[in-house]
């Protein structure tokens, strides 16, 4: 049986367009609102809740987003929020370390955590008749992390460990991580790996490590979001018991803010990358914030110039001119100051020169003319059926409406999400790649294979 948000939403989504003989495509009507049924409450303690039921899955997923990530961390102390991901599984007053992996297994669920620069999750996907395990788990180690000097001592080295294999020795990491650099040069909250640095990981004290997590891993940080088959009020009540008395912290520390400096020549830099076969070129620009009406655009140029086979860049780099071998276009999605990046590999016999004519040639097309009426259907079909998988699963649905509750303050603004891409117009992207995607505003990073060596 297919979940009732997938039926909402092919009831709900517009018919497919038609390809347009006019110069521009004509705009979609706008969609009715998503028939998600979303619940709302908050508890005394600041915890944020956020339900969303569908009988006709016999699993509920819970998501506990904390709004902490690598935004939130100081010069000398990077990496600390993705430290805690790891932290967060050693244990708590009631849970020995592993054991929340065990319990969660041995009834049949999945669970995991991840980090961003924006937040930091974690999440079970359970049988339905879990969610009190679930729960308790969850608010347990909210309430009494075990975060003792052989707990952090264990998991500084995992993660440098990870850092070894995800960074230093995995080709064209440390290009990514130099781009990132470049692009949000003069703006830390943003400039740095959510990993980290080694150098950060060695210097970290024990205290350094409690002072962040008391600022930060507390309720009235947090938005707990439940999916899947629940009765909504029975959830409410079970959540109001068990994390009812997990205490608030004062004064959670107010993100700096802040807007990147803005870039007025084209910054290039090389990577000299030991693991790497081929060269490779990484471009990338500062972009608005999600959910402005130029990121939207933006979203769907990057599909124009790389999403699939049919796309432009990979039409002609990778299939008609033989001269790369992947092509990769995409926004990072930042809540905060975002990033366009365009990624080429080149092949063997790939030329840098013309792969960044190329590049150059179809940035400018769409700054002068904007996509083809058939892009623009394309694009908007592709949306939508993008839109709708991506919602498919309790665990999808927990977290987007934990994300949009935590960022944007209202769970219920995924339901009119799929308008605000669908009512894009040809126009509309046009101006945002001729305003954004400038030679002036871009940085550039060259990755050169197998050679020892720093950044230049």
């Amino acid at each position: 049986m297919r979940p009732l948000v997938l039926a909402a939403l092919v009831a709900l989504a517009s018919a497919p367009a038609s390809v347009s003989a006019e110069p521009i495509a004509a705009p979609e009507p706008e969609p009715r609102p998503l028939g998600l049924d979303i619940r709302r409450a908050q508890l005394p303690n600041g915890l944020r809740v956020v339900l969303a039921v569908d009988p006709t899955s016999p699993t509920v997923a819970v998501d506990v987003v904390y709004d902490v990530g690598a935004r939130n961390e100081v010069p000398g102390r990077s990496g600390f929020a993705h430290l805690f991901e790891h932290m967060m599984f050693q244990g708590s007053s009631r849970v020995p370390r592993g054991e929340h992996f065990r319990l969660v297994t041995a009834h049949g669920g999945t669970l995991n955590g991840t980090t961003s620069s924006d937040r930091t999750n974690y999440f079970e996907l359970l049988p339905r008749s879990e969610l009190p395990l679930a729960l308790w788990l969850e608010a347990d180690r909210m309430k009494s992390l075990d975060i003792s000097q052989s707990n952090f001592e264990n998991q500084r080295q995992v993660v440098k460990e990870e850092y070894r294999m995800r960074i230093e020795n995995r080709p064209y990491a440390p290009a990514n991580i130099e781009l990132q650099a470049t692009v949000f040069e003069g703006h830390f909250p943003y400039s740095h790996a959510t990993i980290g640095t080694m150098a950060d990981l060695d210097s970290a004290s024990l205290d350094w490590v409690r002072a962040f997590h008391n600022s930060y891993y507390a309720p009235n940080n947090a938005v707990l979001a439940i999916a899947g088959d629940i009765d909504p009020d029975e959830t409410l009540r079970l959540v109001r018991q068990i994390f009812g008395d997990a205490k608030p912290v004062a004064n959670v520390p107010k993100y700096p803010g802040g807007t990147v400096p803005e870039q007025t020549a084209e910054r290039q830099r090389t990577v000299n990358d030991p693991h790497a076969k081929l060269p490779a070129v990484f471009y990338g620009w500062a972009a608005p914030a999600s959910r402005q009406r130029e990121h939207y655009a933006l979203e769907l140029a990057a599909m124009a110039l790389g999403d699939g086979e049919s796309s432009r860049l990979y039409r002609k780099l990778v299939r008609e001119q033989s001269q790369a071998l992947e092509v990769d276009v995409s926004l990072w999605g930042h809540r905060g100051p975002d990033m366009f990046e365009i990624d080429v590999k080149l092949a063997a016999s790939g030329s840098l020169a013309r792969v960044q004519s190329v590049v150059e040639e179809e940035i400018d097309s769409l700054a002068r003319n904007g996509p083809t009426p058939a892009e623009l259907t394309k694009l908007r079909q592709r949306i939508k059926h993008g839109f709708l998988f991506g919602l498919q699963s309790n665990y999808a649905r927990a977290q987007q409406l934990a994300e949009f509750e935590l960022y944007w303050g209202d769970a219920t603004l995924l339901r009119s999400e799929l308008g605000h891409y669908l009512t894009v117009s040809a126009d509309d992207i046009r101006r945002a790649v001729a305003s954004t995607l400038t030679k002036a505003r871009r940085s550039r990073i060259e990755v050169r294979p197998r050679t020892e060596g720093a950044v230049q």
